[in-house]
Formats: C-alpha cells, structure tokens, sequence
C-alpha cells in the first residue's frame, strides 16, 4: 500500500460545499439552479472516480487538513473502504438529483432552492465520512451530516414533519455523542485514532473492559444511524421527508454512514482478532439478526408504502452489521456489497413509491390494487428490486445474501444463517402483495391481505406521504417564500397540480383509483416524465447490473480489495 498526498480527497468534498452559496444565489432561475445542482454531481463523481483505479492498485491518497495535538488531526484519506462509500454517494447523488428535478417540480414544492442546497451539504458531509482517516474526522463530519439533513427532513414545515425532525435530532446527535465518547477512550488507550487495517496494534495491549466499553460507545453511536433496535425509531417518522430525500439520505447517505462507521470500527480499529479475543462480535452480531428479523415482522403490518421501505431499510441495514459480526472472509465480503446492493434496490423502491405519489396522490399499499395498468414501468422497477431485496438470482441482493450465508455456515454460525433465511422469506411475505395486487388485481376484486391491517397498517399514524406539502395553504404572514414574491416558491397545494405542475380543479382526488378505475398507460413512459421514470429505470438497471456482473459493476472488487487487504481473514 502507498500513501499519495493528493487534493483529490478534499475537493471531492469541497466542490459541492463551495456550490452551496451558488445554488442559494440562484433562488428565481430554477433552470440555471438545477443545472449547477447536476454539473457539481457529476463532477463530484468524476473526483471520486479518478482515485478508483489506483485505490485498486493499493494507492491511499490522503490530504492533511490540521493538526491538533500529537496523535490528534484532521486527515481525509481515500482507501479502498472510503472509495466504496464515496463512489456509491457520488453516482447516486447525480440519479437523484435528476429524479428531485421530476419530482419537486411535480409537486410545485415550497423552498426547492433551500431542498438542493441541503442537497450538496449533505453529500459534502457524507464524503468527508468516507474519506475521514481517523475517528475524530469521521466524528466531525458525521455531526456535519446530521446537521447538512435536518432541513431535508423537516422540508414539508407540517407540525408532523417538526416532530420527526426533532426526534431525528435527538437519536442523532446523542450517537454522536456515543461516538465522541468511545473516540475519546481509544485515544486515551492508545493514543492514536488513526484507521489501520486490522486494527490499531496497541488496542490488544489495552485494558479489555475499557477496550469494550469504547467498542460498546462506537457500536451504540454508529448503530444509531444503522437503526439497529432499540435505537430505530427516527427512521421511520423521518419518511414525512420528500421522497427523493428518503430515497438518497436514509437509504444511502445518512443510514449508510451509520454502518460505515461500524464497518470502520470491526476492520480498522478493532480488527478480527480482537474483536474475537474480547468477545464482541457476537453481541453484535445477535443485535443486527435481532433487527433484521423484527423489522421484517413489523414491516409486514405497514400499510403506506414509506413505512413499509423504512422497516425493511432497517432491516436490510441488520444484513451489513451482520456479514461484518460473523468475521469471516465471505461474509465479510457480502456485507460490505450489500452497502451498494441495498442502495440500488432500495433507491428504486423509494423512487417507484414518490412517482405513485407524484402521479396518483396515493401512499397505502391497500389502494394500490391495479395500479400496474397506470404504471407499468414504475412497477415493472419496484418488481425488480423487490425480488433483490429478498434475495432472488440475477438481481444485486442475491450475490451480497449469498455471501453472507456462505460466511455464516464457513464459520458453522448456523443460527445467523437460518435467521438470514428466513429474513428472505419475510422479505417475499410484505413485497409480494404490492406487485401481485398490481399486476394481478383490480380494485373492485381486491381482496385485503390478512397480515395488512388498516389501522395497524399506520393510516393513523405519522402520514409518510412523500413529500406532500403544507396541512394547510399558503396565508399571507406566515414567514414563507411566498410572502417575499418568489415565483419559483410560491406555489399552490400539491393537490391542485398535475405532473407538470399546472394548476387544476381536480381536487376530489386524494389517492386510490379514481372513479371508474385506474386508467391505462403504456410502457413507452406515458406514466409519469422521464425526469422520474430515467432514474428509477437507471437505480434498477443498477440493481441487475450488481447481480448479474458484480465484478464488472466494479464494486465487487473493490470490495475484495478491502478484505484481502486485512490481516488474518482467509477468503
């Protein structure tokens, strides 16, 4: 392994913090806003990408940004395991941005120049948790993230989305603390935060309760943002957010750096071996098979179609954490693969799930019975990632399950194994339904679901409505855009807009079939605009690729990388 000093990490980070104030300057040329939005995705990619092939060759390309004490300082570094993260962030980020283009404008959002500028801080933050060399960077820019994605989650400025967004706060920043906490104890016991595969040398020489109880604070501060159980519950109310939001930040970005951070703890502080000698990898590991397996439980009762992602995100999350407890070579590799499988499929589903919004106001799954006749290709997408999610061949699920099985029976860890199986199973059980009673039903010979419960299902609860706008309409006074004569902002309910966002009169439809059934549409795209269908065809197209050509979808490899690249784990 080389270490290279290069700008190349920090300007990955930089060039969308610097477009911030662009983007924010641009507040009535919406055009020319999203323009620069998709021009600084791309060539954020492009920075990420140009480090690939060397990263693979066992280049490190490192930036020093400040030294704050010995064995204290602030360092990016883009290894094989930040080029992972950092890559899968990047490429996604400029599917969605095209997608938030579709989908804002669908809806005539309020306050869409605020949306893509908490954009560009969000993924400036998330790149800064990829490529941070040590626990205090990674600390530093996790808060950052927390910070960049409030306003994302508390878009809609409903008194359900306030809620979520303080909840979302509180469980976030108490991790961070947690992480602060555990980050200042391997100092403390080592005097280094630095990452070093296999794990920090002079940790095994430590004191093993202080040892634990420093992996214990890291483990409860990144698992907070990986929701695992107990500490779950803000990602499920943070689905009031727009769903492109739920779609990139809490299926990407945001739930992503929690399980980065727990893969950066098992493989380059801890190691294997230590992890093994201290006894915490199985704790761990019966946590994230805890989760994964309740999360499915659970998802099977949900009725709006956000909710239901949200728990199976958490419980797809429970997969990473757990190929990364099991310590062996496959396993390891499946975990860390399922970061870009899951990103894949389930960005497609969020984004099937806002289209339907967008298109048809409708959000439960139970008035969802012959809606593949309005949307064929939109469900024709969600069809595929769900097969993905629950492990069927040829789509990206598949290959990273599979090698976390192998890893699981290779270690004789037969429990985990079992409870991966069946988590496949429940996956079947709650996906199933949504593409049967699509293709299959109409709505007048739909028959409910008996695991769907109309009031267990939420219809009560928090409404995770993809993004809908303002409970009430615009009144003058009330502190917002409109009130300042921005015709880019000022906007009527999205109710009373078409795709295109024009105004109509329509506005007795409020989801569900309209009278008289839903209409058809054919599968050259007539169901919804290409802003929307492009991604969602793109982020499933992606989910195949995965499956079907893992090494040359490249991801595979790097991941590979990463794991013959640690001491004493045997592929």
């Amino acid at each position: 392994m080389t270490d290279v000093a290069s700008i190349r990490p920090l300007a990955a980070v930089l060039v969308s913090a610097l477009a911030i104030p662009v983007i924010l300057s641009l507040k009535t040329r919406p055009n020319v806003r999203e323009g620069v939005t998709l021009t600084v995705a791309g060539t954020k990619f492009a920075i990420v990408a140009s480090m690939l092939p060397g990263v693979l060759s066992g280049t490190v390309y490192e930036t020093q940004l400040a030294t704050l004490g010995p064995g204290l300082s602030l360092v990016l570094r883009a290894d094989a395991l930040g080029i992972l993260f950092g890559l899968l962030a990047s490429l996604l980020w400029i599917v969605t941005s095209f997608y938030s283009i579709g989908y804002m404008r669908g809806l005539a959002e309020h306050a869409q120049t605020r949306y893509f500028a908490s954009f560009a801080a969000s993924l400036a933050s998330a790149m800064g948790v990829a490529f941070g060399a040590n626990l205090l960077t990674v600390f530093v820019f996790y808060e950052l993230l927390t910070v960049s994605t409030y306003p994302l989650v508390t878009h809609d400025e409903t008194d359900g989305a306030r809620a979520a967004g303080r909840k979302y706060l509180a469980y976030t920043f108490g991790g961070g603390v947690a992480v602060l906490g555990g980050t200042l104890l391997v100092f403390f016991l080592t005097g280094t935060t630095a990452f070093t595969p296999g794990g920090i040398e002079t940790l095994a020489t430590a004191d093993p309760t202080l040892a634990r109880a420093a992996f214990a604070l890291l483990a409860a501060g990144f698992g907070v943002k990986a929701a695992l159980m107990p500490a779950h519950s803000w990602l499920p109310d943070a689905m009031v957010a727009p769903t492109p939001v739920s779609g990139l930040l809490h299926a990407v970005a945001v739930v992503k750096s929690g399980v980065f951070g727990i893969a950066r703890v098992v493989l380059d502080v801890y190691g294997t071996d230590l992890m093994v000698d201290l006894g915490v990898a199985l704790p761990l590991a019966a946590v994230a098979a805890f989760t994964l397996l309740t999360a499915s439980v659970i998802a099977l009762r949900q009725d709006n179609l956000k909710r239901r992602l949200a728990y199976s995100t958490i419980s797809q999350l429970s997969y990473i954490v757990l190929g990364l407890a099991l310590l062996e070579g496959n396993a390891l590799i499946g975990g860390l693969l399922h970061i870009p499988a899951h990103a894949f499929m389930k960005l497609t589903l969020f984004f099937c799930a806002g289209a339907i919004h967008v298109e048809t106001h409708t959000d439960d799954i139970s008035d969802m019975a012959g809606i593949g006749r309005r949307m064929p290709l939109t469900m024709a997408a969600f069809a595929v990632a769900a097969a993905g999610m629950a492990g069927i061949p040829l789509v990206a699920g598949f290959v990273s399950k599979w090698y976390i099985v192998i890893g699981a029976l290779q270690g004789e860890q037969f429990v985990f194994a079992a409870a991966l199986l069946f988590s496949g199973i429940l996956n079947i059980a709650y996906f199933w339904p949504i593409v049967y009673q699509a293709y299959f039903e109409t709505p007048e010979g739909h028959d409910e679901k008996p695991l769907i419960s109309a009031v267990l299902g939420g219809r009560e609860a928090v409404r995770t409505d993809g993004g809908e706008g303002r409970e009430e309409p615009l009144s003058e006074g009330d502190g917002s855009d409109a009130e300042m004569g921005d015709p880019d902002e000022s906007v009527p309910r999205p109710e009373q807009v078409d795709h295109l966002g024009k105004r109509h009169e329509d506005v007795e439809h409020h989801g569900g079939p309209p009278e008289g059934g839903w209409d058809r549409r054919g599968w050259q795209g007539q169901e919804s605009t290409w802003f929307m269908l492009g991604p969602i065809l793109t982020a499933a197209t992606l989910s195949l690729a995965l499956g079907i050509a893992p090494r040359l979808a490249v991801f595979l490899r790097i991941v590979e990388t990463v794991v013959v690249g640690l001491p004493g784990v045997a592929l």
